[in-house]
């Protein structure tokens, strides 16, 4: 098996994935005002819209990963990339809300491309090639969105959104194509164990490690995804109109997936020298400082050299938590692991708009960057704290 040629396969493959995601999900809001909500509720609206999807793939993600222990993780990687490429293209021809509140659902649905993946990449990637190899993995994700609002932006603003939609599914239909072709999987199927989805549960409690990274990842997620379906509406705010908002938004948006493609695999190589949980602590202060520093700017150039930092920093919490996790399970648990980090991630995905779409709407959208950067700087601390303690422990 040559797992050079799968890890490059999946990392294209990713990036498509994310491409096709952040061409249309930045820009939801401008799509529901194109659908007729009025701009006194799009906050709440659009706070609504993109947190179906996450519960409701969180929920679902458990039992994908089980059944890509169970079965095979490409055939979990297959299942997802071309539902997705069928919701996204049904998304081009909504007509209300409502549709497009059914077609987020659809998504939830779908959703496991990525942990599928990455799970392929932790058992065929050699062990001291693993937090470099999740981190490129990281890479693609972030490349996709850099390359994805800035198509998106762009298309919506001169063709508007439905052809965005039409776009997208095209872009993950082609990823997973070249998964069905290029990639070998180890073996099609892992030996499970005996027991229910709720022994899985009982088996991830009792790893105190893994609980502790599925906290840490809820909460990252959380704060990173609460002003994504803002943003093009605070951009609107910050030069003074709407017109232009999109492409706008597409550059900024953009700039923190740049910031975090460059940053990502050489945040999983320091982790892999220095200890990922080094790198968590430096990760959560650096972001939550920057991301608290954008309540004080009100110029779009001041804020977007702030998104670039910020994502300098919040990206390197992914490789070291995904490290940690998998380092900590059994190989025959690994598909189940990358389940529960997507839940978690999806559970920190639905709960990060509800918040801040709450925030926005009883206080303004600014306040939120006191929140999410407050959130991330107490999560920094108190990793410092727990893993100084542990040291001090095994010390004496």
């Amino acid at each position: 098996m040559n797992w050079r040629r799968n890890l490059w396969t999946l990392l294209a493959a990713v990036m498509l994935s994310s491409s096709s995601y952040t061409m249309v999900i930045p820009f939801l809001p401008l799509y529901l005002l194109e659908l007729g909500v009025s701009t006194e509720s799009i906050n709440m609206w659009s706070g609504i819209i993109f947190s179906i999807s996450f519960f409701i793939g969180g929920v679902m993600a458990p039992y994908w990963g089980r059944l890509a222990d169970k079965t095979g993780k490409k055939r979990m990687v297959l299942r997802a990339g071309f539902s997705l490429a069928a919701v996204y293209f049904l998304g081009a021809f909504v007509q209300s809300p409502l549709q497009l509140f059914l077609v987020r659902m659809l998504q939830g649905f779908a959703n496991g491309f990525f942990p599928a993946s990455l799970s392929i990449v932790a058992s065929s990637v050699p062990k001291e090639k693993m937090g470099y190899s999740l981190g490129m993995m990281q890479t693609g994700v972030l490349l996709g969105g850099i390359l994805g609002p800035l198509l998106g932006g762009g298309l919506s603003h001169l063709f508007g959104m439905r052809l965005s939609f039409i776009v997208s599914a095209a872009a993950i239909f082609g990823g997973t194509l070249a998964v069905k072709f290029l990639v070998v999987e180890a073996s099609s199927k892992t030996q499970t164990g005996q027991g229910s989805m709720l022994d899985d549960f009982k088996t991830a409690y009792h790893n105190s490690k893994l609980v502790e990274m599925l906290l840490l990842l809820f909460v990252a997620q959380l704060a990173t995804v609460m002003l994504q379906p803002l943003l093009t509406l605070y951009i609107a705010e910050l030069q003074g109109k709407m017109e232009g908002a999109g492409l706008t938004a597409g550059i900024v948006y953009s700039l923190a997936g740049a910031a975090g493609a460059i940053a990502a695999p050489l945040w999983g190589k320091f982790g892999q020298h220095k200890g990922f949980y080094r790198i968590l602590v430096l990760a959560f202060f650096g972001a939550g400082t920057f991301n608290l520093g954008q309540f004080f700017v009100g110029e779009i150039y001041k804020f977007a050299v702030l998104q670039f930092i910020f994502g300098l920093f919040i990206v390197g919490v992914y490789p070291a938590i995904n490290t940690i996790a998998v380092s900590s399970s059994p190989k025959n648990f690994q598909g189940r692991v990358f389940g529960l980090t997507t839940t978690a991630n999806q559970m920190g995905s639905m709960a990060g708009p509800l918040i801040g779409g709450a925030i926005s709407s009883w206080y303004g959208i600014r306040p939120v960057f006191l929140f999410t950067g407050s959130l991330l700087l107490i999560v920094g601390l108190s990793v410092l704290v727990r893993h100084s303690k542990v040291k001090i422990v095994q010390k004496s």
